[in-house]
């Protein structure tokens, strides 16, 4: 069923994705009112009427093309954690952040995206990045490539002896531990910045324009659409213990996704303090 689905017009995704943007999202940026945004675990963490219209409009529409499939949405698990579980499950997970990038989307700016991907099994199978105020549509399926409207996008590689530009987790959102690690990047050849909306950041480096991320938290949503995207544009992640990121959890953190291996392992060796 999985494999005939992603041999099939995998463009109603993308019209999906775009729907449920121009209905939930696009007609509320810059207009919400302040009882439509909620503050989660603290006042870096938001959710808007937008992130939960979105996600239930594309929880049916996802669910409606491929039959049988699950959704773990970042909002439907914030309610119930126990969603979270399907990720281990048989069945196909489409795995949505309805807007990634809440806190730049509330104060009126265009830097915020929709990611979703669909896995199997624990495997990233396809995945839209959806910048809906940018009007970027970036898609990639596994062992097909990746797409930015439309047209090839590689993550090439930095020039010899460039100085990295990397996008991080804010030290202060983390663990001791963590913060010890991402202020390892704080060193010379590596120019580290806090990142914005994480599926940008990954857009980002799947087009070159960056060179590296370094996140210390794994939720799916935030991360499956944004993995999948570097790998197929010919870049390289992994975790702090070097294995590959697991979307289900339980992984060495921080991690790294990169525009080669060799910028992932200067990133993680960074981490390590080994820099």
């Amino acid at each position: 069923m999985i494999d005939a689905f992603l041999t099939g017009d995998l463009t109603e995704v993308e019209a999906a994705v775009r729907a449920a943007a121009a209905a939930e999202i696009l007609p509320r940026f810059r207009q919400l009112a302040a009882h439509e945004i909620v503050e989660k675990s603290g006042p870096h963490d938001l959710v808007t009427v937008a992130d939960r219209l979105a996600e239930e409009h594309l929880t049916a529409s996802l669910t409606r093309l491929l039959p049988g499939s699950v959704v773990v949405g970042e909002e439907a698990v914030h309610a119930h954690p126990e969603v979270y579980d399907a990720l281990r499950g048989d069945a196909p997970v489409w795995i949505v952040d309805p807007v990634d990038g809440t806190r730049q989307f509330v104060r009126g700016e265009p830097h915020f995206c929709t990611l979703v991907a669909l896995a199997h099994r624990g495997e990233l199978l396809a995945s839209w990045t959806y910048a809906a105020a940018l009007d970027e549509m970036a898609v990639a399926v596994r062992g097909a490539g990746a797409l930015l409207d439309g047209e090839p996008i590689r993550s090439g590689s930095p020039a010899p002896g460039a100085v990295l530009r990397v996008a991080m987790s804010h030290p202060d959102y983390t663990t001791d531990a963590q913060k010890r690690a991402l202020l390892g990047l704080r060193t010379e050849g590596i120019d580290a910045r806090p990142c914005g909306s994480a599926g940008l950041e990954y857009l980002a480096v799947a087009r070159g324009d960056l060179d590296a991320t370094a996140f210390n938290w794994e939720y799916a949503w935030d991360h499956a659409a944004g993995l999948l995207l570097v790998t197929e544009a010919g870049g390289a992640q992994a975790t702090l213990s070097g294995a590959p990121f697991r979307i289900a959890g339980g992984n060495a953190l921080p991690f790294t996704a990169a525009r080669d291996e060799t910028t992932a392992a200067r990133v993680l060796g960074a981490l390590r303090g080994e820099a």
